[in-house]
C-alpha cells in the first residue's frame, strides 16, 4: 500500500512487506515509518493483514546501518525568513523572450536592484498600466509615471534629459494632483490616449489624458457623486465601482455599487460622453464588469456575457428584464415670475406619458403640524394593499383611450397636426390659506417645474421611440 511522506532532503528508502512474527518485531530504527491507518504494521500480533514499514536511510539511522547520503536540498534557509508586504513597492522578474527560448520569469536575483519604490505616504499601488515608454502607476493618492528602459538625469542647474540605461524601470515621476484611484482599480477605462478612474475618496471621477488629469465628475454632477460615494462603505469589501469603455457609442461606463446590507437606494450606473463633455445617461443594468471587443460593446452578470445594442432584442431590455425609458427635466422660463403651468406638450413619436409633474417647493410651513415641504403637484396614486402605487400623471396617446356612449375620449395626450398635447389637473392637498386650492383648479403652481417623461409598456413595446421637444404653456400666476 503506497504512502506519502515529507522530508526535507531527497534520500532513498526502502518499503518492505512484513509478516508479524511477534509483539514488537519487525522495527527499523525505532520505527514502523508507516502509520497503521494507512497499512502500517500492527503493533499487536496477528492483528490484521499482511502489513509494510519503511526502512529509513537517514532520518534515525542506528548505528553501522546502510544508508545513503544526503541528495539536492530542496530549499535553502535564509538568515532573515520573515515576510515584508511592500504595498508602494515594484519588483521585477528576468526576461521572457520567446524567440530565443529565455524565460527567466522566476528569476528574482537578490544581489540586482530589481525593486523601485513609490511615495508610501500617497498608500498602496492599486493599478498598473503600460503604455508606450511609460508604466502608468496608480496609488490610492497619487497618479505617477515611470519610464520604462530608461531614465531622467538631472544636472545641477535641475534641467533633465532623458538617456537610455540599463534599467528597466526608471524615475517615478507624479502627475499634477492630489488624485489616487482609491481602492477601486475596477473603475479604470482607456480609449486611445485618455484613461478613466475614480477616486472616491475624494469625490471624483477622473480623466488621464495628454493634458494631465481632469477632474470630469464636476461636469454638472459634482454633487451627485459627492452623494453617491458616500453611500458606498471605503472599508467594505462587498460595494464595489464597475468602470469601462463602450465602444460602440464612445462613451465612459460607470456603475456605483453599494455593500448588499445599505439601506439607501441601490446600484447606479451611468455614462460620460466627451462629444457633450457631460454625463449623459443613466441605464438599469448592474454590471459585474464591462469591456468592449472591436465595435461591440459587452457586459457580465451571474457568471453569463451579455451584448449590449443588439437588435434581437428589445430596446430597453437588459439581462432579459424589460425596462422603461425615462428623461428628466426642469421647466424654469422667466426665473422670478411665479407662473401657472397648464398644459404639457411634446414632439415625436407615439408612446410617451408623463410619470410625474411638481413645481419647487416652499419649504416647511410653520402652518403646518407635520413640518413638511409644500408643493404643488400632477401627480396621481392609487392605493394596493395599504401601499401607494403611483399612476402615469398623464396617460399616452394609446392607454389614454376610452369610449363612451360610442364616441371615443382621451384623458391623456391627445394628438393635433403631429405633436402631442394635454391639460395638468392639479392634484395637490389642500393647504391652509389658500384661496383656490388642489384639483379646484387647472394647472400647477411654482416657479419652475420637474417633469419626468417615460415610455408606456404598451404602444410598440421594445420599438424605437424617439423624443425631440417638450413645453409648456403657462401664465402669470394671480397675487
Amino acid at each position: 500500500m503506497p504512502a506519502t511522506i515529507e522530508v526535507k532532503y531527497f534520500n532513498s528508502f526502502l518499503l518492505r512487506k512484513a509478516v508479524p512474527a511477534s509483539v514488537n518485531n519487525p522495527i527499523w530504527n525505532g520505527s514502523t515509518g508507516i502509520p497503521t491507518a494507512i497499512g502500517g504494521f500492527q503493533r499487536v500480533a496477528g492483528t490484521g493483514p499482511n502489513s509494510w514499514v519503511i526502512e529509513e536511510a537517514r532520518i534515525r539511522g542506528g548505528y553501522n546501518n546502510t544508508n545513503v547520503d544526503y541528495g539536492v536540498k530542496a530549499y535553502l534557509v535564509e538568515d532573515e525568513p520573515n515576510a515584508v508586504v511592500r504595498g508602494n513597492s515594484l519588483i521585477y522578474s528576468g526576461i521572457f523572450n520567446s524567440r530565443t527560448g529565455v524565460n527567466d520569469t522566476n528569476v528574482f536575483p537578490v544581489g540586482a536592484d530589481i525593486t523601485k519604490s513609490a511615495d508610501p505616504a500617497n498608500g498602496t499601488i492599486q493599478k498598473l498600466y503600460a503604455e508606450d515608454t511609460n508604466l502608468i502607476i496608480f496609488q490610492e493618492s497619487k497618479v505617477s509615471r515611470a519610464l520604462i528602459d530608461k531614465d531622467a538625469i538631472y544636472s545641477a542647474e535641475g534641467g533633465g534629459s532623458i538617456t537610455n540605461v540599463n534599467t528597466t524601470i526608471g524615475t517615478i515621476q507624479p502627475y499634477g494632483g492630489n488624485f489616487g484611484i482609491s481602492r477601486d482599480p475596477g473603475s479604470f477605462a482607456t480609449y486611445g490616449y485618455r484613461k478613466y478612474f475614480s477616486d472616491k475618496d475624494r469625490n471624483a471621477i477622473l480623466r488621464l489624458s495628454m493634458d494631465g488629469l481632469t477632474e470630469i465628475s464636476t461636469y454638472g454632477m459634482y454633487d451627485y457623486f459627492r452623494d453617491e460615494f458616500a453611500r458606498i462603505d471605503t472599508l467594505s469589501t462587498e460595494g464595489n465601482i464597475v468602470g469601462g469603455w463602450d465602444i460602440y457609442n464612445k462613451q465612459y461606463v460607470l456603475s456605483t455599487q453599494p455593500a448588499s446590507g445599505n439601506t439607501s437606494n441601490g446600484y447606479k450606473t451611468l455614462t460620460f460622453d466627451e462629444g457633450v463633455k457631460g454625463w449623459t445617461s443613466f441605464f438599469s443594468y448592474k454590471p459585474d464588469q464591462v469591456l468592449s471587443l472591436r465595435s461591440d460593446f459587452y457586459s457580465l452578470n451571474s457568471g453569463k456575457l451579455w451584448k449590449h445594442y443588439s437588435e434581437d432584442v428589445n430596446r430597453g431590455n437588459f439581462y432579459n428584464v424589460n425596462n422603461s425609458t425615462s428623461i428628466q427635466f426642469v421647466f424654469n422660463p422667466k426665473v422670478s415670475m411665479s407662473k401657472v403651468f397648464k398644459t404639457v406638450n411634446y414632439e415625436g413619436s407615439n408612446g410617451w406619458q408623463v410619470t410625474s409633474f411638481s413645481s419647487d417647493e416652499t419649504g416647511p410651513d410653520l402652518l403646518d403640524s407635520n413640518w413638511s415641504n409644500n408643493f404643488d403637484t400632477a401627480n396621481r396614486f392609487e392605493l394596493v394593499n395599504d401601499a401607494p402605487v403611483y399612476k402615469p400623471t398623464v396617460y399616452s396617446y394609446d392607454e389614454g383611450v376610452y369610449t363612451e356612449n360610442g364616441v371615443k375620449y382621451r384623458v391623456g395626450f391627445n394628438r393635433k397636426e403631429n405633436k402631442y398635447h394635454a391639460n395638468l389637473v392639479n392634484n395637490t392637498s389642500a393647504r391652509q390659506e389658500e384661496v383656490l386650492f388642489g384639483n379646484s383648479m387647472t394647472g400647477i403652481k411654482g416657479y419652475f417645474t420637474t417633469v419626468t417623461v417615460s415610455t408606456d409598456a404598451t404602444t410598440n413595446p421594445g420599438g424605437l421611440k424617439e423624443l425631440f421637444a417638450v413645453s409648456s404653456d403657462y401664465s402669470e400666476s394671480s397675487y
